[in-house]
This record gives C-alpha cells, sequence and structure tokens, in this order.
C-alpha cells in the first residue's frame, strides 16, 4: 500500500514539475511599493484590453495605494466601480477575433502560476518572418506589451524584467487581496492555540492530581 502511494507521489510530482518546466521563476513581492508599481504598469499597459472583475478601485485604495493615482485611474467612475476594460467586447472581437480573458485570478488559474504570467509576459520573440511571437503560449493575440523582443539592449531588458515582476505581484494580490490578513491572523490563532493548550494542561493536571 506505501508503495502505491509513493508511486503515486512520484508521478504527480514529475507531471507537476513537467508542466512547469521551461517557464523563469520570480519572486513575487508583497510590499505595498510593488504591488503599486505592478498597478501602475498594469492601468497603463494591461487595462485597455483586460478587466479586474473581482476587483474595484475602491479596494486599490483600501490596501494602501496612492489615493491622487487610484482617482487618476478610475476617473469619473465610482470607487465601488468594477475595473473594466476601456475596450468593449465588440472592439476586441474586431481587433482580436476574441474577447480578451479577465485577469483577476489568471495567477492561480493557470499551471505555473505567477511564473506562467511572468514567462509570458517576457517569452515574446520575432520569428524569421519578422512577426511577434510568443514561446510560452504561441497561439497568443496579445501585442509584446512591454516590447522585450524590440530590444537586446542589457539595460532594457533587465528594466523589462523588473516591470514583468511587478505586474505579476500586482495579479498575485489581485488574486487573492487578503491573503496576508490571513496570514497574521493565522498567527494570533496560532498563538491563542498554544496558550490554551498549556492552560488545559495544567488544569489536567490539577484535577487529577485530586483523584491519585
Amino acid at each position: 500500500m506505501k508503495r502505491h502511494l509513493l508511486a503515486i507521489f512520484v508521478l504527480f510530482s514529475i507531471q507537476a514539475h513537467a508542466g512547469e518546466e521551461g517557464l523563469s521563476h520570480v519572486q513575487v513581492q508583497t510590499s505595498l511599493a510593488a504591488i503599486q508599481r505592478g498597478a501602475e504598469t498594469f492601468m497603463g499597459q494591461c487595462h485597455s484590453c483586460h478587466t479586474l472583475k473581482y476587483m474595484h478601485y475602491g479596494d486599490l485604495k483600501h490596501f494602501g495605494m496612492d489615493q491622487h493615482k487610484v482617482d487618476e485611474w478610475r476617473g469619473d467612475q465610482a470607487l465601488d466601480a468594477v475595473i473594466s476594460s476601456q475596450m468593449s467586447d465588440e472592439a476586441a472581437l474586431q481587433s482580436f477575433a476574441k474577447v480578451p480573458p479577465d485577469l483577476s485570478l489568471m495567477t492561480k488559474a493557470r499551471e505555473g502560476g505567477p511564473d506562467y504570467v511572468y514567462s509570458y509576459l517576457l517569452g515574446y520573440y520575432t520569428d524569421k518572418d519578422g512577426m511577434t511571437a510568443n514561446h510560452v503560449f504561441p497561439a497568443t493575440k496579445m501585442p509584446d506589451i512591454l516590447g522585450g523582443s524590440m530590444t537586446s539592449d542589457a539595460a532594457q531588458l533587465e528594466a523589462i524584467r523588473k516591470q514583468a515582476g511587478d505586474i505579476v505581484s500586482f495579479l498575485t494580490w489581485v488574486a487573492d487581496p487578503h491573503e496576508q490578513e490571513r496570514q497574521r491572523l493565522g498567527y494570533y490563532v496560532l498563538a491563542y492555540l498554544m496558550v490554551l493548550t498549556v492552560l488545559l494542561y495544567l488544569v489536567k493536571n490539577r484535577i487529577w492530581s485530586r483523584l491519585k
């Protein structure tokens, strides 16, 4: 039985490794500064086509992002408005023959998670016919928004990698904006359980000492 369970575990491990093979690893940042940089890049480069249907402008403000930036991004929309794309579905269909996907849960939906999105953003190249293609998702209709395929300059490529990392950090936060709060709460819960365990142990000893 143990051998069968071990074989199943190894099989799943191999499949998971194979699914992520070829992806570049990204260190997801959780700081306000990194997430705000990612939000700025998203709103400037991605917002024209992509939506964040589970995120509201008020969520950005509540997280601590600069109020003036949030007000600039939302324009005349209310704080509780969903961050929707600036392009209508009809215009998107005419331009790309499909509606660009919502990115609210993209870092969780794709195998490889943040690494997949990061590798996809940096996966653009110019093929032998002079056309822009993508190593990670060859069927993509999205243009190379960061311009990695258009430069060979090391400094520019490093700046593009940082931008891609910030976008991924932002989208990872969007996919689970309360993760840090849950983690902080978890520490308090563990501390409470430890204290409760000690108190119950002392009570148990006192009760049993009377019965002996």
